[in-house]
């Protein structure tokens, strides 16, 4: 539903309180007069602007993790577990909001007021400014949405907000393109699978001698983990395996291409099937199947990976987008937002065929998003099903 409908649906009370927050001058006693107020008010770009202009950080990401969604409606514990994950290291979050106290006004509470708001004081904000509303019947009482027109209008304003900010280049001399690229070492990954018995470790992963001679048939060239670094959170055998290998392992073994029998790994039916023809839908599948694995560690990954396609239509300077997007990128461990912005989304986009990577003489590394991963990203919205359970 549109802002309308669900102005429409709220009782005079949150509409009172929207009306408040936009200083709308209307009859407070009329429903009809509060709505069009509302409406005539939120529709001017000024005031919409001037909103996002004065959300502070945490807000624009909580926003942010709303955005590109399929689904249209959350429940508050959803909601409560997104505002948590929107703070990253700040200043400790209140549980509850503290009951008022008649004080002076001093530094000290000055200080106080600039205290974080608590996630349902958040929520109850977002009501007020008329981003987030209550169903109005049955079960939907209990869930959350945020009216479609709205997400439309906060997607554009934010884009032309960052694209402002960001460095455009013409084309560079020369540019990394690797579609269809991941669609190959699947086969190669079967076939060597299937003509040779390759064995593997206590823990499930293959010897390095196997690996090696994988990596060498690949069509994109890794390097082994190095001793001893600390690896984690993005595959079943990330410690063992270099990043694109790793995804592309864990595919073929979701998928049900491969199995781990008795210490060697085979190539099943579907996995030689697989091997004779490419299905059709692959690079959707496995660029579903990345979003699944890597959500998990990067908490606002789907949105991130929507900004890129809307701002990198034309090459444009990582330096550039890393200023604009590690903001809303939480920290995973060893890993900091900016390598998690370029080893794990954007070098992975590249090895997924939706991404360009190029040099430019002046400007340095630069990026551009494929035809082929404008239309996989535009195309496709993971659903919130929670991270894949690598067992």
């Amino acid at each position: 539903m549109n802002l309308s409908d669900m102005l429409g649906y709220a009782d005079i009370q949150q509409l009172s309180r929207i009306a408040d927050v936009y200083r709308c001058e209307c009859n407070g006693h009329s429903k009809n007069d509060l709505i069009q107020s509302i409406l005539s008010t939120v529709s001017r770009n000024d005031v919409f602007e001037a909103q996002i202009s004065s959300m502070k950080l945490e807000d624009l990401r909580f926003l942010n993790s709303l955005l590109f969604e399929a689904r249209s409606s959350f429940s508050l514990e959803d909601l409560l577990a997104r505002v948590q994950q929107s703070r990253f290291g700040e200043e400790a979050v209140k549980t509850e909001p503290d009951p008022p106290k008649k004080t002076k006004k001093t530094k000290k509470n000055a200080a106080a007021a600039e205290t974080p708001l608590s996630p349902r004081e958040m929520i109850a904000k977002f009501k007020h400014h008329g981003w987030l509303f209550n169903g109005f019947s049955g079960p939907s009482r209990y869930l959350f949405q945020v009216p479609n027109d709205l997400k439309i209008r906060f997607r554009d304003t934010l884009a032309k907000r960052f694209a402002a900010d960001l460095q455009y280049t013409d084309e560079p001399p020369v540019y990394r393109d690797e579609q269809m690229l991941v669609h190959d070492d699947i086969t190669h990954l079967l076939h060597y699978t299937y003509h040779n018995e390759v064995q593997l470790t206590a823990d499930g992963s293959m010897y390095k001698r196997f690996i090696l001679q994988l990596l060498d048939q690949f069509g994109v060239q890794e390097e082994l983990p190095a001793k001893g670094a600390w690896r984690f959170g993005y595959g079943r055998h990330f410690n063992q395996y270099p990043n694109r290998l790793s995804l592309v392992y864990d595919y073929c073994y979701f998928n049900k291409y491969i199995s781990e029998n008795q210490a060697v790994l085979s190539v099943t039916g579907t996995g030689e099937e697989r091997l004779h023809s490419r299905p059709p839908g692959e690079a959707e599948h496995i660029y579903r199947f990345w979003l699944k694995i890597y959500k998990g560690p990067i908490t606002h990954l789907l949105s991130l990976v929507h900004w890129i396609n809307a701002l990198a239509g034309e090459w444009v300077t990582v330096e550039s987008l890393r200023k604009v997007l590690v903001p809303f990128i939480k920290p995973y461990y060893y890993d900091d937002a900016n390598t998690i912005l370029e080893q794990r989304i954007m070098t992975m986009m590249v090895h997924l065929g939706l991404l360009r990577l190029g040099e430019h003489p002046l400007y340095g590394t630069v990026v551009r998003m494929t035809k082929a991963g404008r239309a996989v990203v535009s195309g496709i919205s993971l659903e919130e099903t929670g991270p894949l359970a690598l067992r």
